[in-house]
C-alpha cells in the first residue's frame, strides 16, 4: 500500500489527519474518481479476495470494482492513514420485501469520536459518511436517509421518491474479515442467478450527478435532468466505456 498514490488517485489533496472532514473528503473523492463496475467477470477474470490485488487493480490499473474490492480497499487505506475501521457483513434490500443472505456485501464502520456508517461500494446511494448512532433523517445531496435499529440489525433507508423510506440495506455491527466473504464472492460472479453475471454495469459519480453505462443503455443524470440512450452493439459500449470512464480493454 502507498497511501500516496492512492490518495493521488483519487485526488484527494490537503491534511490526512484523521478527521471527519478528512473522512468526508476521502469518501466523496473516491466515489467521484472510482467507478462501480463489474466487468472483469465479462472478461473472464475471477476476482479474487485480497488487499493488494484491489489496490493494484483500483490504483495501478485506474480501474473500479465491485462492494468486495472497493470497500475492501477502501478500508485498507483508512486503516494505513490511522483510521479505526471495520468490515461489516449487509443484506441487500429486494423488491419483495426480502433481504439477500448475509455477506452480500460488505459497508465500513469507521470509529471517530462516534461510529460512522462509510461505503463507496453501493453504488448509487450516499455520497458522505453517515452517523451511525443517529435516528433523525440526513440529508445527502438532495437525499434523505435514515438509520435504524430493527431487531439486531441495523437498516439503512433512503427516503423514496413516492414517500417512503425504502430499505437500501441491513447490516449487523460484528467485524467480519476479508475471507468471511469469500463463499458469497463466488457465488457473485459465477452464479447465472447474480445479477452481476447478467450484464455489464460501471458507475460513477459526477460533480452534478452519476453516469451509468450498461449492455443496453446509458443513463445520465445533471441536477434533475436525466437522460437515457440505447446501447446498439459492443462498438458503441467500447466507445462510450472509453469517452466516460477512460477505460479500453483490447
Amino acid at each position: 500500500m502507498d497511501a500516496q498514490s492512492y490518495l493521488k488517485r483519487i485526488v484527494c489533496r490537503g491534511s490526512v489527519r484523521p478527521s471527519i472532514d478528512l473522512l468526508r473528503r476521502l469518501h466523496v473523492r473516491h466515489l467521484l474518481s472510482v467507478p462501480f463496475e463489474n466487468l472483469d467477470i465479462h472478461l473472464g477474470r475471477p476476482i479474487i479476495l485480497d488487499q493488494e490485488l484491489f489496490y493494484n487493480k483500483i490504483v495501478r490499473d485506474r480501474r473500479g470494482g465491485y462492494c468486495y474490492e472497493l470497500n475492501g480497499c477502501f478500508a485498507w487505506l483508512l486503516r494505513e492513514l490511522g483510521f479505526r475501521v471495520s468490515m461489516l457483513s449487509a443484506r441487500v434490500a429486494g423488491k419483495n420485501g426480502g433481504f439477500s443472505p448475509d455477506f452480500d456485501h460488505m459497508t465500513l464502520l469507521v470509529r471517530l469520536e462516534e461510529p460512522w456508517l462509510v461505503d463507496v461500494g453501493f453504488g448509487d446511494s450516499f455520497t458522505e459518511p453517515k452517523q451511525l448512532d443517529s435516528t433523525r433523517p440526513q440529508l445527502d445531496s438532495g437525499e434523505l436517509y435514515r438509520i435504524a435499529r430493527k431487531n439486531r440489525e441495523t437498516l439503512l433507508s433512503r427516503w423514496d421518491e413516492i414517500g417512503i423510506w425504502a430499505p437500501q440495506y441491513s447490516f449487523t455491527l460484528r467485524p467480519r474479515k476479508l475471507e468471511d466473504f469469500k463463499a458469497r464472492n463466488r457465488y457473485q460472479q459465477t452464479s447465472p442467478k447474480s445479477h452481476f453475471t447478467k450484464r455489464r454495469l460501471i458507475s460513477k459519480l459526477t460533480p452534478n450527478g452519476r453516469v451509468t453505462l450498461t449492455d443496453s443503455k446509458i443513463i445520465l443524470t445533471n441536477g434533475e435532468q436525466r437522460s437515457e440512450s440505447p446501447v446498439k452493439n459492443s462498438k458503441q459500449f467500447d466507445g462510450l466505456l472509453t469517452k466516460y470512464f477512460h477505460l479500453s480493454f483490447e
